[in-house]
């Protein structure tokens, strides 16, 4: 079985500029990815492949003894590109260049780092142990629930809930989770297909047991720093 571990990271982040080698609690963002990635992969046989579009961020992953021939094209290198086009693309290269082909692919994001190994492992026993399902995300339970406390336009102007239901309490509400952006694990078949989407027909979860967000503002980054700095994270990084 040959898995491989894809960090996509582009260089033009508008909400935090820089964001995937900005310094957080001391080392550069990327790192804790990198990391992850080498903890799993000593235990399965995977190789590690970077998707990227600046040089500072293939010398900073050199740096961290993470290096690459490959440069993800201009096309996919916007920020309208999805990211299942991106794994896929350096995937096909991957597999051309070392001669292989792949059971799983596991993608780490860079920007939602707060995932342990124990994660990785049990969200990867879990789709092994699901011969059908195509995929697998990282969510955790949803703080607002479209069945109770979100709201949407309609046509006539006015606002109703995303979701109709006879809930008249959260927690009467049907369960609903968030997802992460922290990881996902595919089978190779899932890329198979023209224009794979994220959340497919036969799509997983993995609920994250403990504290787990991604950074898109500045203040996310000062939230998630803080908590490093201050071992305030209820869990081991």
């Amino acid at each position: 079985m040959k898995i491989l571990i894809s960090i996509c990271a582009r260089g033009g982040s508008k909400g935090i500029p820089g964001k995937n080698i900005k310094n957080i609690n001391g080392k550069a963002l990327i790192a804790y990815t990198i990391e992850h990635a080498r903890a799993f992969a000593t235990l399965y046989d995977c190789d590690i492949a970077l998707s990227t579009d600046s040089d500072e961020i293939k010398s900073t992953c050199a740096s961290f003894g993470l290096t690459t021939s490959y440069m993800r094209p201009e096309n996919i290198s916007s920020d309208s590109a999805g990211k299942m086009e991106t794994i896929k693309h350096l995937l096909l290269h991957e597999e051309n260049v070392r001669g292989v082909k792949y059971d799983y692919i596991l993608d780490l994001d860079v920007s939602s780092p707060l995932r342990n190994l124990k994660d990785l492992q049990e969200a990867f026993n879990a789709i092994q142990s699901d011969n059908e399902a195509l995929n697998l995300f990282s969510v955790n339970k949803a703080n607002r629930n479209p069945y109770f406390n979100m709201v949407e336009q309609q046509v006539n102007g006015y606002y109703s809930l995303v979701k109709k239901g006879d809930s008249v309490t959260r927690q009467s509400a049907p369960v609903v989770y968030d997802m992460n952006a922290s990881f996902y694990f595919f089978r190779r078949v899932f890329f198979d297909v023209p224009e794979p989407k994220t959340i497919s027909e036969r799509a997983m979860v993995y609920i994250m047991p403990h504290i787990c967000f991604d950074l898109d503002h500045p203040i996310d980054f000062d939230v998630m720093e803080y908590l490093m700095i201050n071992n305030k994270l209820d869990f081991e990084l």
